[in-house]
Order: C-alpha cells, then structure tokens, then sequence
C-alpha cells in the first residue's frame, strides 16, 4: 500500500514559482552534465521508503494550502560533507495540481495517508481547475475552498 509525504515548499509563492524552480534546476544539471533528476533534501530519512516510492507522492503545501503534488521515485540517504546524514527524494520533474487543502504550518515533513491527501485538480471539482491561481488564492484565504 502508497504512503504519501506533505512538506512546506518555502520560497514559492505559487505552483507557478514551483516549476520554474524546478526547471531551472534541471537545466543547471544538464549544463554541468550531471544526471538530470529533480531531487528536494532533507535531514531526516523516511523509514517507510518502501511504501513511499510504491506510488507515493510528495505533496507541498504553498502559502498555507496543499496545492500540487509531485510523484516520488525514489528515496536515496547520504551522508554529506561535514559527515550529517541526509537524505534525497527523487521526485517526477511533472507537478501535478491538487484541490487545496488548508495546512497549517509545520518543520520538516510527514507521513500523509492516501485517505487524507487532496485529489488531483479535475478529479474533484473541475471548474477550479478554470480558475486563476490568484483568485483560488483569494477565495482560498477567505475560507471558501
């Protein structure tokens, strides 16, 4: 059975920010020729990789809201230069939009059930998916989605 993780994407203000960091990122890769995979680290390492990367998703939560989610492939500890151990999660490059799901703030990430996550745009309530980001936003903020 999937096992999902939910993070805060610090630094995004919209999905939109999200993948033109992540493109940006690829590219970098690619011009320094290292293997092109969009990778997030983190300090702690999951011990339920197993069920994670058994079609499990990184879900990201933006300005207080689950927005997009990003499939996980992999899971991949290391330890770094200063001898602290970490970890990357090889996520799909392709983020794909979620109906929001309010959060509230939290450090590092957690476990999400595939009962709790939100579902894919369109799955649920397809005229959001219509709807600008900023008004989603908006209505999101005044407790109406």
């Amino acid at each position: 059975m999937s096992l999902n993780l939910i993070k805060l994407c610090v630094g995004c203000d919209s999905v939109e920010d999200l993948e033109e960091w992540i493109a940006f990122r690829l590219d970098e890769r690619r011009r320094a020729g290292e293997p092109v995979e969009q990778f997030h680290t983190t300090r702690m390492v999951p011990t339920r990789a197993a069920e994670l990367t058994d079609g499990g998703s990184l879900y990201w939560v933006i300005k207080g809201n689950v927005q997009c989610r990003q499939r996980l492939l992999e899971i991949r500890p290391f330890t770094d230069a200063e001898g602290i151990g970490r970890c990357h999660l090889i996520l799909e490059p392709t983020v794909v939009r979620t109906d929001w799901q309010p959060r509230r703030a939290f450090q590092g990430w957690r476990y999400l059930k595939i009962a709790e996550a939100p579902v894919d745009l369109g799955q649920g309530n397809a005229a959001l998916a219509e709807m600008p980001p900023k008004l989603r936003l908006e209505l999101a903020e005044l407790g109406l989605l």
